[in-house]
Protein backbone atom coordinates (compact mmCIF):
# COMPACT_ATOMS: atom_id res chain seq x y z
CA UNK A 1 0.00 0.00 0.00
CA UNK A 2 0.96 3.35 -0.81
CA UNK A 3 0.67 6.41 1.15
CA UNK A 4 -1.47 9.43 -0.41
CA UNK A 5 0.45 12.44 1.11
CA UNK A 6 -1.43 15.05 -0.87
CA UNK A 7 -3.94 14.92 1.65
CA UNK A 8 -3.09 16.00 5.69
CA UNK A 9 -0.99 13.63 6.77
CA UNK A 10 -2.27 11.26 9.94
CA UNK A 11 0.31 10.86 12.64
CA UNK A 12 0.75 7.87 14.80
CA UNK A 13 2.62 8.66 18.16
CA UNK A 14 3.20 5.93 20.28
CA UNK A 15 3.99 6.71 23.95
CA UNK A 16 2.32 10.01 23.46
CA UNK A 17 2.28 10.53 27.27
CA UNK A 18 5.92 10.19 27.77
CA UNK A 19 8.20 13.23 28.12
CA UNK A 20 9.40 13.37 24.28
CA UNK A 21 5.42 12.10 23.45
CA UNK A 22 4.45 15.01 25.15
CA UNK A 23 6.85 17.05 23.29
CA UNK A 24 5.87 15.52 19.71
CA UNK A 25 2.46 16.72 20.04
CA UNK A 26 3.30 20.09 20.48
CA UNK A 27 5.51 20.44 17.44
CA UNK A 28 3.05 18.29 14.98
CA UNK A 29 0.10 20.41 16.02
CA UNK A 30 -1.25 21.86 12.74
CA UNK A 31 0.90 19.53 10.70
CA UNK A 32 -1.96 16.85 10.63
CA UNK A 33 -4.20 14.69 12.27
CA UNK A 34 -2.23 13.85 15.60
CA UNK A 35 -3.47 10.27 17.36
CA UNK A 36 -1.31 10.04 20.22
CA UNK A 37 -1.38 6.75 22.64
CA UNK A 38 -0.15 5.35 25.85
CA UNK A 39 0.60 2.31 28.16
CA UNK A 40 -2.99 2.57 28.51
CA UNK A 41 -4.19 2.17 25.36
CA UNK A 42 -2.00 -0.65 23.77
CA UNK A 43 0.18 -3.06 25.47
CA UNK A 44 3.54 -2.89 23.49
CA UNK A 45 4.18 -6.30 24.32
CA UNK A 46 1.66 -7.94 22.82
CA UNK A 47 2.25 -8.54 19.32
CA UNK A 48 -1.31 -8.17 18.20
CA UNK A 49 -2.15 -5.02 20.07
CA UNK A 50 0.27 -3.69 18.43
CA UNK A 51 -0.78 -4.14 14.72
CA UNK A 52 -4.25 -3.82 15.26
CA UNK A 53 -3.33 -0.26 16.54
CA UNK A 54 -1.57 0.45 13.29
CA UNK A 55 -4.14 -1.28 11.03
CA UNK A 56 -7.18 0.71 13.02
CA UNK A 57 -5.21 4.13 12.92
CA UNK A 58 -3.92 4.01 9.00
CA UNK A 59 -1.49 6.45 10.30
CA UNK A 60 0.99 7.93 6.98
CA UNK A 61 3.71 8.86 9.68
CA UNK A 62 4.78 6.85 12.95
CA UNK A 63 6.81 7.94 15.36
CA UNK A 64 7.31 5.76 18.73
CA UNK A 65 8.92 7.39 21.53
CA UNK A 66 7.59 4.66 23.84
CA UNK A 67 10.85 2.57 25.40
CA UNK A 68 11.53 0.84 28.65
CA UNK A 69 14.16 3.25 30.18
CA UNK A 70 14.55 1.83 33.22
CA UNK A 71 18.31 1.14 32.83
CA UNK A 72 18.76 -0.49 36.17
CA UNK A 73 15.67 -2.18 36.73
CA UNK A 74 16.27 -3.75 33.06
CA UNK A 75 19.05 -5.80 34.23
CA UNK A 76 16.59 -8.16 36.22
CA UNK A 77 13.60 -7.62 33.66
CA UNK A 78 15.25 -8.11 30.03
CA UNK A 79 12.52 -9.79 29.01
CA UNK A 80 10.25 -7.50 28.76
CA UNK A 81 13.01 -4.34 27.84
CA UNK A 82 13.56 -6.53 25.01
CA UNK A 83 9.84 -6.81 24.21
CA UNK A 84 9.18 -2.91 24.39
CA UNK A 85 12.54 -1.68 22.50
CA UNK A 86 13.47 -4.46 20.41
CA UNK A 87 9.98 -6.67 19.40
CA UNK A 88 7.59 -3.66 18.94
CA UNK A 89 9.62 -1.83 17.20
CA UNK A 90 10.11 -4.22 14.88
CA UNK A 91 6.50 -4.81 14.27
CA UNK A 92 5.71 -1.48 13.96
CA UNK A 93 8.45 -1.22 11.52
CA UNK A 94 6.98 -4.30 9.53
CA UNK A 95 3.45 -2.56 9.96
CA UNK A 96 4.90 0.65 8.59
CA UNK A 97 6.73 -0.97 5.52
CA UNK A 98 3.44 -2.85 4.80
CA UNK A 99 1.50 0.31 4.26
CA UNK A 100 4.34 2.95 3.08
CA UNK A 101 4.20 4.61 6.16
CA UNK A 102 7.53 6.92 7.60
CA UNK A 103 8.39 5.04 10.87
CA UNK A 104 10.41 6.80 13.11
CA UNK A 105 12.03 5.49 16.14
CA UNK A 106 14.49 7.04 19.22
CA UNK A 107 17.51 4.85 20.14
CA UNK A 108 20.41 5.41 22.92
CA UNK A 109 23.58 6.39 23.26
CA UNK A 110 23.99 3.33 25.54
CA UNK A 111 24.65 1.26 22.42
CA UNK A 112 28.26 2.28 22.68
CA UNK A 113 30.94 1.27 25.31
CA UNK A 114 31.94 4.35 26.57
CA UNK A 115 35.92 3.56 25.54
CA UNK A 116 36.27 6.20 22.77
CA UNK A 117 37.94 9.25 23.33
CA UNK A 118 35.62 11.36 21.08
CA UNK A 119 32.69 11.49 19.83
CA UNK A 120 30.79 8.99 18.46
CA UNK A 121 30.01 8.22 14.81
CA UNK A 122 27.30 6.11 13.79
CA UNK A 123 29.54 3.93 12.08
CA UNK A 124 31.23 2.78 14.68
CA UNK A 125 31.22 -0.56 16.67
CA UNK A 126 28.77 -0.79 18.58
CA UNK A 127 29.18 -2.73 22.53
CA UNK A 128 26.31 -2.17 24.90
CA UNK A 129 27.49 -2.49 28.57
CA UNK A 130 23.50 -3.60 30.09
CA UNK A 131 20.69 -5.14 29.50
CA UNK A 132 18.92 -1.68 28.39
CA UNK A 133 21.61 -0.97 25.54
CA UNK A 134 20.91 -4.32 23.94
CA UNK A 135 17.40 -4.16 23.68
CA UNK A 136 17.73 -0.96 22.35
CA UNK A 137 20.74 -2.26 19.85
CA UNK A 138 18.53 -5.52 18.83
CA UNK A 139 15.67 -2.83 18.33
CA UNK A 140 17.81 -1.15 15.92
CA UNK A 141 18.96 -3.88 14.42
CA UNK A 142 15.70 -5.35 13.75
CA UNK A 143 14.10 -2.10 11.90
CA UNK A 144 17.12 -1.97 9.83
CA UNK A 145 16.28 -5.69 8.84
CA UNK A 146 12.33 -4.64 8.09
CA UNK A 147 14.03 -1.90 5.89
CA UNK A 148 11.67 0.69 3.98
CA UNK A 149 10.88 4.19 4.85
CA UNK A 150 12.35 4.35 8.50
CA UNK A 151 14.61 6.73 10.49
CA UNK A 152 16.33 5.60 13.79
CA UNK A 153 17.90 8.33 16.09
CA UNK A 154 19.88 8.33 18.45
CA UNK A 155 19.78 10.15 21.54
CA UNK A 156 21.00 10.69 25.15
CA UNK A 157 20.44 12.03 28.57
CA UNK A 158 17.14 12.53 27.71
CA UNK A 159 14.75 15.61 29.85
CA UNK A 160 12.63 18.40 29.72
CA UNK A 161 9.40 19.97 31.67
CA UNK A 162 7.50 16.72 31.81
CA UNK A 163 8.48 12.75 33.32
CA UNK A 164 10.62 11.51 35.46
CA UNK A 165 14.40 12.97 34.38
CA UNK A 166 17.41 14.07 35.94
CA UNK A 167 16.30 17.61 35.86
CA UNK A 168 13.11 17.68 37.64
CA UNK A 169 15.00 14.78 40.31
CA UNK A 170 17.79 17.53 40.95
CA UNK A 171 15.05 20.34 41.72
CA UNK A 172 13.70 18.31 43.73
CA UNK A 173 16.48 16.75 46.12
CA UNK A 174 17.99 20.73 45.74
CA UNK A 175 14.49 21.41 48.02
CA UNK A 176 15.15 18.29 50.17
CA UNK A 177 18.57 17.88 50.97
CA UNK A 178 21.83 20.42 51.67
CA UNK A 179 24.30 18.44 49.59
CA UNK A 180 23.91 16.17 47.21
CA UNK A 181 26.69 13.66 45.72
CA UNK A 182 26.95 13.38 41.46
CA UNK A 183 28.71 11.81 39.11
CA UNK A 184 31.45 13.53 37.46
CA UNK A 185 33.52 10.73 34.84
CA UNK A 186 30.87 10.36 32.56
CA UNK A 187 30.40 12.35 29.54
CA UNK A 188 27.54 13.01 27.60
CA UNK A 189 25.05 15.35 25.78
CA UNK A 190 22.14 16.43 27.97
CA UNK A 191 18.69 16.50 25.38
CA UNK A 192 15.73 17.87 25.78
CA UNK A 193 12.42 16.02 24.68
CA UNK A 194 11.53 19.96 23.02
CA UNK A 195 14.75 19.68 21.09
CA UNK A 196 14.12 16.37 19.99
CA UNK A 197 10.64 17.58 19.32
CA UNK A 198 11.67 20.38 17.14
CA UNK A 199 13.70 18.64 15.07
CA UNK A 200 12.17 15.43 14.39
CA UNK A 201 9.00 17.74 13.22
CA UNK A 202 10.96 19.59 10.65
CA UNK A 203 12.58 16.14 9.54
CA UNK A 204 9.59 14.79 8.89
CA UNK A 205 7.44 17.61 7.29
CA UNK A 206 10.90 17.77 5.08
CA UNK A 207 10.52 14.25 3.82
CA UNK A 208 7.00 14.56 2.68
CA UNK A 209 6.87 17.34 1.13
CA UNK A 210 9.84 15.49 -0.85
CA UNK A 211 12.83 17.80 0.68
CA UNK A 212 14.98 15.38 1.04
CA UNK A 213 14.85 13.21 -2.18
CA UNK A 214 13.85 9.11 -2.29
CA UNK A 215 13.72 6.90 -0.12
CA UNK A 216 17.40 5.42 -0.32
CA UNK A 217 18.99 9.08 -0.33
CA UNK A 218 17.74 9.64 3.50
CA UNK A 219 16.25 6.05 5.05
CA UNK A 220 18.88 4.82 7.79
CA UNK A 221 20.54 5.67 11.49
CA UNK A 222 21.06 9.28 12.92
CA UNK A 223 22.69 10.63 16.27
CA UNK A 224 20.39 13.08 17.45
CA UNK A 225 21.67 15.29 20.22
CA UNK A 226 22.09 18.53 21.78
CA UNK A 227 25.43 20.41 21.05
CA UNK A 228 28.44 20.41 23.16
CA UNK A 229 28.60 18.12 26.18
CA UNK A 230 29.38 17.76 29.98
CA UNK A 231 29.24 15.26 32.78
CA UNK A 232 26.15 14.59 35.16
CA UNK A 233 28.05 17.15 37.69
CA UNK A 234 28.28 19.72 35.12
CA UNK A 235 25.00 19.14 34.67
CA UNK A 236 23.95 19.45 37.79
CA UNK A 237 25.89 22.35 38.58
CA UNK A 238 24.09 24.11 36.00
CA UNK A 239 20.74 23.45 37.11
CA UNK A 240 21.77 24.70 40.59
CA UNK A 241 22.58 27.96 38.66
CA UNK A 242 19.03 28.46 38.14
CA UNK A 243 17.30 26.42 40.96
CA UNK A 244 16.20 30.13 42.72
CA UNK A 245 14.14 30.68 39.82
CA UNK A 246 12.25 27.64 40.27
CA UNK A 247 11.60 27.34 43.91
CA UNK A 248 14.61 24.92 44.98
CA UNK A 249 18.11 25.21 46.41
CA UNK A 250 21.52 25.01 45.50
CA UNK A 251 22.90 22.17 47.62
CA UNK A 252 26.89 21.43 48.35
CA UNK A 253 27.94 19.40 45.42
CA UNK A 254 30.53 16.89 45.50
CA UNK A 255 32.08 15.43 42.65
CA UNK A 256 31.79 11.41 42.63
CA UNK A 257 33.61 8.58 40.64
CA UNK A 258 31.29 5.37 38.97
CA UNK A 259 33.29 3.23 41.26
CA UNK A 260 32.32 5.08 44.11
CA UNK A 261 28.73 5.03 42.91
CA UNK A 262 27.99 1.32 41.98
CA UNK A 263 24.33 0.56 40.17
CA UNK A 264 23.36 -2.97 39.29
CA UNK A 265 23.53 -1.46 35.09
CA UNK A 266 26.95 -0.37 34.65
CA UNK A 267 27.43 3.17 32.19
CA UNK A 268 29.46 4.15 29.65
CA UNK A 269 32.43 6.80 30.49
CA UNK A 270 31.95 8.36 27.62
CA UNK A 271 28.72 8.54 25.08
CA UNK A 272 28.88 11.63 23.21
CA UNK A 273 27.40 11.17 19.63
CA UNK A 274 28.59 13.18 17.01
CA UNK A 275 25.76 14.75 15.07
CA UNK A 276 27.61 15.83 11.96
CA UNK A 277 25.16 12.92 9.31
CA UNK A 278 22.32 14.80 10.90
CA UNK A 279 23.42 17.84 10.36
CA UNK A 280 24.75 16.94 6.50
CA UNK A 281 21.92 15.31 5.32
CA UNK A 282 18.90 17.01 6.56
CA UNK A 283 20.44 20.40 7.71
CA UNK A 284 19.14 20.04 11.43
CA UNK A 285 21.06 20.97 14.50
CA UNK A 286 19.50 21.16 18.04
CA UNK A 287 20.40 24.12 20.31
CA UNK A 288 23.50 23.55 22.64
CA UNK A 289 22.89 21.60 25.69
CA UNK A 290 23.00 24.96 28.15
CA UNK A 291 21.34 27.08 25.55
CA UNK A 292 18.22 23.93 25.44
CA UNK A 293 18.42 23.87 29.90
CA UNK A 294 17.28 27.41 29.63
CA UNK A 295 14.45 26.83 27.55
CA UNK A 296 13.18 24.29 29.43
CA UNK A 297 14.00 26.61 32.60
CA UNK A 298 11.36 29.10 30.98
CA UNK A 299 9.26 26.64 30.23
CA UNK A 300 9.02 25.46 33.92
CA UNK A 301 8.97 29.26 35.06
CA UNK A 302 5.92 30.23 33.11
CA UNK A 303 3.70 26.84 34.29
CA UNK A 304 4.49 27.88 38.21
CA UNK A 305 3.94 31.50 37.39
CA UNK A 306 0.29 29.85 35.70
Amino acid sequence: MTVNTAKRPRVLIVGGAGQVGVELQRSFVGFGEIVAVDKESVDLAVDSQTRELVRRIEPDVIVNAAAYTAVDRAESDAALALAINARAPEVLAEEARERGALFVHYSTDYVFNGGKDGPWVETDATGPLNAYGRTKLAGEEAIARVGGRYLIFRTSWVYGPHGNNFLLTMLRLGREREKLSIVADQHGAPTTSIELARATYEIVAGILAGKFGETAEWAGLYHMTCGGSTTWFGFAEAIFARAAELGSKAPQLTPLTTAEYPTPAQRPRNSVLSNEKLAARFGVRLAEWPDALAAVVDVLKAAAAK
